[in-house]
């Protein structure tokens, strides 16, 4: 175990933003709670745990056996009237959330971090059985990046500052930064923990309340940051969560007169819908935080074995489940056939299998949809002439586990060089000059990543500069600090994540001019 384990971090060290989040020795990576006990299964409203109005309730599966974990009530449109009644009134001019000062705002952050910290190994084990991510990676990356971020908005909550304008005569002119009011919130499964604290941190670090929809693939560990929230001491109604469906719950969120911003992580397909209905409704403020294709360039005078490791790490981390997943790996020609070599060969050694097994470093996708998705692009690819140079089909007979795959002589047009995958499935294609890599890298309706490998530090400027991604990775790649803003291009979405910019799309700037009073001379 402890080898696995070194592995792990050597490979996390390797390869970017995870290198970050492993300062433990590989002894110290606690045993995982395998079985870990199901808490709270509810809706949670007011600082309170209710069944949904409708009585129903849904299935979470484990994605390693296909079998059911547990029932979870199903949010929908009565629920969400329910949860922004009460946002709304913990947002009232005069309540103990709207009182309460800015130090204190970030004194309950940096608690919810401490809990978070506190129960970190049940936590990771809860994601691990709930997402099927590998329990290694969950103990060292997402939850020690969801405490970082925590703590990073609790240390800017009492920094978020207006300024005095001057603007002459008799007058006084001054700005303030106040919270927009109920934020709806909506994330995905692919990092449930972290993506919950991106949006959870910003928010009530301004004094917003939420509404946040989990996802339902993975709806176990934000639940019990709610109860953690609870614990730490935040107001009822300032964090309401609900689990349920986009059509239903979601919808109801982004259509709802009484939320004043949504915020939304996923497909640019829903990206799309959220929009819609934020318009059609009370023209609520939007962030979206949307699907990738991104660019990893690969020039003759890299260091090939390193790049070689990264660009594997790039897209085959969380079984491919990454919106920057460098998923169209472009290699200069004169060392193309070197480098399929030595990428056929880095992914046949990847270890596929329980995710509670820290010799692995796959475990399977998260639901049987998504299973049947990455498959059929796989099919895709064979009859569309791709090389399929390794794996392409399923790993065993029971979980939805996908072998790791490499395609190789992949051409611009083909459906897995334009679709996001969201799997493990690397697209190798061959370029011959700097600025027709730029234009092919361009030539897609996304715009949230690249990565560019060379020596050349002009070269890598060049790139850098020309291709249009909210994020470019010179020598590296998937690194992020919470500090950093983070968002795509074109239909990669609007509105950044992470960093003090998160921040002013959870306030509203409003300029007070007085009068001064003038005395006679």
């Amino acid at each position: 175990m402890l080898r696995a384990a070194n592995r792990l971090v050597s490979t996390l060290g390797r390869s970017g933003q995870f290198a970050r989040c492993a300062p433990l020795s590989s002894a110290a990576l606690p045993q995982p709670q395998t079985s870990p006990d199901i808490h709270f299964n509810k809706i949670f409203i007011n600082n309170e745990w209710c069944d949904a109005v409708s009585g129903k309730t849904f299935p979470t599966i484990n994605p390693c056996t296909e079998e059911k974990i547990c029932d979870v009530a199903e949010a929908d449109k009565a629920d969400v009237d329910k949860a922004v009644e009460a946002a709304n009134q913990a947002f009232a001019l005069g309540s103990p959330w709207r009182t309460c000062d800015a130090l204190t705002r970030g004194t309950l952050l940096n608690r919810l971090a401490d809990l978070i910290e506190r129960d970190r190994v049940y936590l990771a084990s809860l994601e691990t059985l709930d997402n099927g991510k590998p329990y290694s990676a969950a103990f060292y990356a997402d939850l020690d990046l969801t405490i970082k971020c925590y703590r990073y908005y609790a240390g800017w909550a009492d920094k978020i500052e207006g300024k005095t304008i001057p603007i002459g005569g008799d007058f006084f002119c001054y700005t303030r930064r106040e919270p927009v009011g109920v934020c709806g919130q909506i994330i995905p499964w692919n990092f449930p923990l972290l993506m919950q604290a991106w949006k959870i941190g910003p928010a009530l670090a301004a004094g917003n309340t939420v509404v946040m929809k989990v996802a339902e693939q993975t709806p176990l560990t934000g639940l019990y940051i709610a109860a953690l929230a609870k614990e730490a001491g935040f107001p009822p109604g300032v964090l309401n969560v609900l689990p349920g469906y986009g059509p239903t719950a979601g919808a109801a969120i982004a259509s709802h007169m009484d939320v004043d911003k949504v915020a939304f992580t996923g497909s640019t397909e829903i990206g799309h819908v959220i929009q819609q209905a934020a318009g059609k409704s009370n023209l609520k403020r939007v962030t979206l935080e949307l699907g990738g294709k991104s660019p990893n360039i690969i020039f003759d005078d890299c260091d090939l074995e390193y790049a070689v490791e990264q660009s594997h790490f790039a897209l085959f981390f969380n079984q491919g489940q990454c919106c920057t997943a460098g998923s169209r790996t472009f290699v200069e020609e004169s060392i193309y056939d070197k480098f399929v070599e030595c990428a056929v060969e880095r992914t046949k050694k990847r270890t596929v299998g329980s995710p509670w097994d820290p010799s692995n470093e796959q475990g399977p996708q998260v639901d049987s949809e998504q299973f049947s998705r990455i498959l059929g692009l796989i099919d895709s690819g064979k009859q569309e002439g791709a090389k399929l140079l390794t794996g392409g089909g399923r790993m065993g007979d029971r979980g939805y586990f996908i072998e790791p795959t490499v395609f190789g002589d992949v051409e611009d047009n083909m459906r897995i060089a334009q679709e996001e995958i969201f799997g493990p499935v690397q697209q190798l294609l061959r370029f011959k000059k700097i600025d027709e890599v730029i234009d092919r890298a361009n030539r897609t309706n996304y715009g949230l990543a690249a990565g560019v490998f060379t020596k050349d530090i002009d070269k890598a400027m060049h790139v850098a500069h020309g291709v249009r991604a909210g994020t470019v990775w010179v020598n590296c790649y998937d690194i992020f600090d919470t500090n950093v803003p983070f968002g795509g291009f074109k239909m990669s979405g609007m509105g950044r994540e992470k960093g003090e910019e998160a921040l002013h799309s959870y306030t509203e700037t409003k300029s007070v001019i007085v009068k001064v009073p003038q005395k006679n001379s």
